[in-house]
């Protein structure tokens, strides 16, 4: 009931009846607010001319951009268009302008820009577009110039631009700026490119340098390179910056490499002549030794000693350095004289004290005779000064060997005097007493004179020297009588030791003769020499003993002498010098372990000993200088090697065997060895890494190859042949196929050879199957042409003249001599029995082809023709197409053919051919 009542009390405007809506809306006043409103609803009213009539009573643009926020309708945005472009009852274009910005209905902008009453709402409009589309239509179909200039001008794309030059004709200033800004823009694409293009090329060149080996002009080329790469304008993307960086990284690697190898060649290089002038200094020491000695006025035991500590320490430190470094022929050369001398030096020394007791004996004696032939046995140096003894023997030779006058003798008495008054002040009691008695005697031949002049002093220092005794005798006696003491104690000690009993009996005996004849007793003689005798008896087993072991010594010490002169006498040419350093080093402590040997015999043997060494140390030297030599040349032919032509592959083979032999040559000197070591190694390393990128680079292009390959199957794959004439396509894959072997071994390439066999099979199928289908659709083409041979034929055989058939244009060459056949088969016509079972035997040979059933009435047919197909095919197997063409040949050259046995055998042939062309295609 309220339903009803409200259908019938509803305002007008609310009607079902759109007319009647229609009609109420005409009495709605816009002005006023509620009317206003039930205008809005009825915008969005559901019949058109109701929204219609609706909308053309307002007014307002901005209640018509509400509505269209709220519903969307063609109406409503035809009603603002109308109200925004400018008609009479349009708002003030400023308040247009204002609402512009609050449109975002592209159409609306649109139509806007391109039938806007005022330029500035046009442009206004255009501001407001996005769409690069709706700007190209503005640039050629606005009215207004300077709109479709604004439009040309927000048009960037290439598609865009090349589209307004084409279609923008009616204004030529957009077509040039279209142009020119396409022109620009192709322009900055190529400069863009030809950077990108010039940024790749620096950048392989950067990748490869980068796999060179360094060279003299490496870090100049890669300065270069990195100079060329900041200089360009366009930014690198992240794959091309990561590749430069990479490939810097490794410049930067192999030139700090080198460097560092650089430094440390120069290192060896200075530690090598470091090492020289070490050697240097070291022959200057043994010569200022030599020379110190010469320059000195005498030589004593204590300056031999001094000299030969100096040599062995210098002797240590030149084979200490020789370990490190090999020297040069002349160091060696001048080291080896300065040795010489030195040991021969200590020869004339060793023959000195050997012979000592007999100088000295003959010396009391005055026996020159003796003198005389002992140094002309000694055969001391003639640039050395003498020892004091020697000084003796030679003074006393020349005062025999020449007559001294009266003042001579005077002045050589004088200088004795002072010797002699010196010893005494001195305590030198033994050497005083002797040249007080030569004084004696000699005064004796003094000229009366001279020797009252000299009695006094001489009669002076002989009380001096009776006072020296006298004094010697009252110290002497307490010491001789507690060393007396002290061996009796001692032989009667039982606790001690045999070493320790002898090395105090030894003390005690040193001390007793250091006493020599002052306070001399017999009885203290007796006892001493008692208990002397009774530790002797208790050491004799201990002596023996002693005297055995050094025995042993000295014949190992002889043995061990005669087995490294052995080595020395026969050397191996290919000796290790760490083995040799090994024998030296061992020899030594053998040397040092023999020890004690018996007396006499330390001298010369050691003499002996340090002789083998020194020949030794050089051998040793001789053999790290040739692997020294040897290495450096293996470096420089590894060198040589590197710079080679010849294939990575090939050339790390050969450094390899240049590696063994750097093996089997064993160690140059320890610092030249780990120089050259890393010359070698750094060079042999750049080769193995030269092999690496070249196997990198085939594994590159075997990947390219197989990806080329998998690319070309995919492609045959998806091709499908639909002629026969599409076979040089097959061919032309089949030579790229070739072109892409061999492929790189694996699972991938046999199953890519595979799907490759398989599918080049199914492709040879698919044509011959379509070279047959297009045979047997020639069939067709040639029905017009038999059809009239065949009525030829039948003119013929029923009496009438022959006549020849004129043969098509489009005829082929053989179809062409089949034809010419036939014509003259007409002439000269064959049994027809023949021409029928020629035909017969024709249509048999298609019935094989397509594979169909033999009448029993033709079986000697089909053996015939397996027969002559079994011959054909000794040669070269006919294609299917080959033999169905031949075939058509054959049928178009068999004739004439009546018309009952062309009409029994058409029949079959037209099923037989129809039959291959249908499963060819199929």
């Amino acid at each position: 009931m309220s339903g009803l009542f409200r259908r019938f009390f509803a305002p007008r405007w609310q009607h079902r009846d759109p007319a009647v809506r229609r009609q109420a809306l005409a009495r709605l006043d816009p002005t006023q607010f509620q009317d206003r409103e039930q205008l809005e609803r009825l915008a969005g009213d559901d019949d058109a001319s109701v929204r219609q009539a609706a909308l053309a009573r307002l007014v307002d643009p901005a209640q018509l951009l509400r509505l269209e926020e709220q519903q969307d309708s063609p109406e409503l945005r035809a009603r603002l268009l109308v109200l925004l472009i400018g008609q009479p009852e349009s708002p003030p274009l400023a308040k247009r302008l204002s609402l512009i910005e609050r449109i975002n209905d592209a159409p609306l902008l649109a139509q806007l820009a391109l039938h806007g009453d005022n330029q500035e709402l046009r442009l206004a409009a255009l501001e407001r577009l996005q769409d690069e589309d709706a700007l190209i239509h503005q640039a050629i179909e606005n009215g207004i110039a300077a709109v479709r200039h604004a439009a040309a001008k927000r048009i960037t794309s290439e598609q865009g631009l090349l589209r307004l030059s084409r279609e923008a004709r009616r204004d030529k200033q957009v077509v040039r700026l279209a142009r020119e800004r396409l022109s620009r823009m192709r322009e900055n694409a190529a400069q863009n490119e030809a950077q990108r293009a010039k940024r790749e090329r620096i950048l392989e060149a950067f990748e490869q340098h980068a796999r060179h080996s360094w060279e003299p002009l490496y870090a100049g080329r890669y300065r270069h390179l990195q100079r060329e790469w900041e200089g360009l304008i366009d930014l690198p993307n992240a794959d091309q910056e990561r590749r430069y960086q990479e490939a810097s990284l490794r410049c930067r690697k192999i030139m700090s490499d080198h460097e560092a190898q650089h430094q440390v060649l120069a290192s060896a290089n200075r530690k090598r002549v470091e090492a020289d002038e070490a050697r240097q200094a070291l022959i200057e020491a043994l010569d200022e030794d030599l020379a110190s000695l010469q320059r000195s006025e005498h030589i004593t035991a204590q300056d031999m000693a001094s000299m030969n500590a100096h040599r062995r320490l210098l002797i240590n430190r030149w084979q200490a350095l020789s370990d490190q470094h090999a020297p040069e022929t002349t160091l060696s050369i001048g080291y080896t004289q300065a040795l010489a001398r030195q040991d021969e030096i200590n020869q004339g020394w060793d023959r000195l004290e050997q012979h000592a007791t007999t100088l000295n004996d003959a010396l009391q004696r005055r026996d020159t005779e003796v003198l005389r032939q002992t140094l002309k046995t000694l055969a001391w140096p003639e640039d050395l000064p003498p020892s004091p003894l020697l000084k003796q023997v030679q003074q006393h030779l020349a005062d025999d060997k020449a007559v001294e006058t009266d003042s001579q003798q005077s002045i050589r008495f004088e200088q004795d005097l002072k010797e002699l008054e010196r010893l005494l002040e001195n305590g030198a009691f033994k050497p005083a007493n002797r040249l007080y008695q030569s004084l004696r005697q000699r005064s004796e031949t003094l000229a009366t004179e001279q020797q009252r002049k000299h009695q006094a002093a001489l009669k002076r220092l002989g009380a001096r020297l009776a006072e020296l005794r006298d004094w010697r005798s009252f110290v002497a006696g307490p010491k001789r009588d507690q060393l007396c003491q002290a061996i009796v104690e001692l032989a009667d000690n039982s606790s001690l030791s045999d070493s320790e009993l002898d090395r105090r009996h030894r003390q005690l005996v040193k001390e007793w003769k250091d006493l020599g004849d002052a306070a001399i007793d017999r009885e203290l003689s007796a006892r001493f020499r008692a208990a002397s005798d009774r530790i002797h008896t208790r050491l004799s087993a201990w002596h023996t003993a002693q005297e055995q072991k050094r025995q042993r010594n000295l014949e190992a010490r002889i043995a061990l002498c005669e087995q490294l002169e052995i080595l020395l006498e026969n050397p191996d040419e290919n000796a290790d010098p760490d083995a040799l350093r090994l024998i030296r080093d061992r020899s030594r402590e053998q040397w040092r372990l023999f020890s004690p040997i018996p007396r006499g015999h330390g001298e010369s043997i050691a003499h002996r000993f340090g002789h083998i060494r020194h020949a030794l140390q050089a051998l040793i030297d001789q053999r790290a200088q040739e692997i020294g030599a040897a290495k450096q040349a293996l470096v420089e032919e590894a060198r040589h090697l590197q710079s080679e032509p010849e294939p990575a592959s090939r050339r790390a083979e050969q450094a390899k065997r240049l590696q063994q032999r750097w093996r089997e040559l064993g160690r140059a000197p320890k610092g030249e060895e780990q120089a050259l070591w890393r010359e070698f190694r750094g060079i042999c390393d750049n080769i193995f890494a030269a092999r690496e990128n070249e196997r990198d680079d085939r594994a590159q292009r075997a990947k390219d190859r197989l990806d080329a390959m998998q690319a070309l199957v995919e492609r045959l794959d998806a091709w499908q042949p639909t002629s026969s004439d599409e076979k040089a396509l097959l061919d032309q894959a089949v030579a790229e196929a070739e072109a892409l072997e061999p492929l790189p071994s694996g699972r991938r390439s046999e199953g890519m050879r595979k799907r490759w066999a398989g599918i080049l099979h199914s492709r040879r199928e698919r044509i011959e199957r379509l070279a047959t289908s297009e045979e047997a659709l020639r069939w067709q083409h040639l029905g017009p042409l038999l059809e009239t041979h065949r009525h030829a034929d039948a003119r013929a055989l029923d009496g009438h003249a022959p006549e020849d058939v004129e043969a098509p244009l489009a005829l082929e060459d053989d179809m062409k001599r089949a034809h010419i056949q036939r014509n003259k088969a007409r002439h000269q016509p064959a049994d027809s029995a023949a021409i029928a079972s020629e035909l017969a035997s024709l249509r048999v040979h298609l019935t094989l082809l397509t594979n169909g059933r033999i009448e029993r009435e033709d079986e000697p047919l089909r053996l015939a023709i397996q027969v002559k197909r079994l011959n054909a095919a000794r040669n070269r197997t006919p294609a299917r197409a080959e033999e169905l063409h031949a075939i058509l040949c054959d049928i178009l050259a068999t004739g004439p053919v009546s018309t009952a046995v062309w009409t029994r055998e058409v029949n079959e042939l037209d099923r037989l051919l129809t039959q291959l062309a249908d499963y060819s295609s199929s």
